[in-house]
C-alpha cells in the first residue's frame, strides 16, 4: 500500500508541478476551438492563470516532496474540480485527464484521511 501511494502521490505531483510550470511561463501552445479559446484566452491575458499556476506548482511540490500532503491536496482539490467542470460545461472533450486526477486525489484524500476528520466535525471546539 504505502508504494501504491508513494507512485500516486508522485503522478499526481508531477502533473500538476509540470502544469503549474507551464501556466507560469505561458507556453500554452494548443489553440482551443470557441468559447473554450475565448475563456481561456481571458484567463491567459488577465494573469489569473499565473495565480492557478503558481498554485499548482506549490500543491504538486508539496506532494512530490511529501511533507504538508494534506495541505498540497486542500490546494489541488478545487483546481481538480476547475478542470472537471471546464471539461464537462465548457470543452465537451478531455475529461478523462480530470478524471484521472479527480480519482487519484480522492484515492490520496482517502489514505489521509485522519487528517481531514476535523472538517467533519459538527460542532467544532473553539479555543
Amino acid at each position: 500500500m504505502k508504494i501504491a501511494v508513494l507512485i500516486v502521490r508522485i503522478l499526481l505531483g508531477l502533473a500538476f508541478f509540470g502544469g503549474g510550470l507551464n501556466h507560469i511561463i505561458n507556453a500554452h501552445t494548443m489553440p482551443m476551438p470557441g468559447d473554450a479559446g475565448v475563456y481561456i484566452n481571458l484567463l491567459i491575458t488577465t494573469k489569473y492563470m499565473t495565480i492557478v499556476g503558481l498554485l499548482e506548482l506549490i500543491g504538486g511540490l508539496l506532494l512530490m516532496v511529501g511533507r504538508f500532503v494534506p495541505l498540497g491536496l486542500t490546494i489541488l482539490a478545487p483546481i481538480i474540480v476547475n478542470i472537471v467542470l471546464f471539461a464537462i460545461c465548457i470543452m465537451h472533450s478531455g475529461l478523462w485527464v480530470g478524471l484521472l486526477c479527480a480519482v487519484l486525489e480522492v484515492f490520496l484524500i482517502w489514505v489521509y484521511r485522519l487528517s481531514f476528520r476535523g472538517l467533519f466535525d459538527a460542532a467544532p471546539e473553539v479555543m
